[in-house]
């Protein structure tokens, strides 16, 4: 019954990261790719994620040091940072990011500056919810089988694949 209750808490939470824009579709399309082969798929490509996010983070921090800015070199940091953001589903991070990239654009080194402020925020508080979520999952254990997400078709699985470890190897 407790792992009952935990599951239903784990679930809220998960609900609550669609609910309140942290997350979208395509972080439903990781968990279709998680099976008892690879129980902690998901977990796993967040990691990946946060690993490589934070040299671009860094990156991006550095660049907005170096006067005078060079909004080109920022533009393609950002670029590639919204792209494995959006390779997990994180949504706000994503908006930021295209915020970001709009003031490259218009060469405002002010906007940039107030946006990747933004950016590190919606990162490091999706990345403490995730915490959170992944945390509760390992301690609640697997959910039951009839439970589980759909099955994915063999080619939507191919082409989910095909997707992962295009943005693994474009995060090289």
């Amino acid at each position: 019954m407790q792992r009952n209750q935990m599951h239903r808490q784990i679930a809220n939470l998960r609900k609550s990261l669609f609910d309140q824009g942290y997350l979208d579709e395509q972080f439903v399309q990781l968990e279709e790719l998680q099976d008892n082969s690879n129980p902690n798929f998901v977990e796993e490509v967040v990691s990946l994620f946060y690993r490589d996010s934070a040299r671009f983070l860094y990156s991006i921090d550095q660049a907005l040091e170096k006067r005078p800015m060079d909004f080109s070199t920022l533009d393609s940091l950002m670029h590639h940072f919204k792209s494995s953001s959006t390779s997990i589903g994180a949504k706000k991070v994503k908006t930021e990011c295209t915020h970001f990239r709009s003031h490259c654009n218009a060469r405002n080194a002010e906007g940039c500056k107030r946006t990747f402020q933004q950016v590190k925020k919606e990162y490091t508080t999706l990345k403490k919810k995730l915490e959170t979520y992944f945390q509760m999952s390992r301690q609640a254990g697997p959910i039951e089988v009839e439970c589980r997400p759909r099955v994915l078709s063999p080619f939507q699985y191919l082409i989910s694949r095909i997707s992962y470890l295009a943005l693994s190897f474009l995060n090289t």
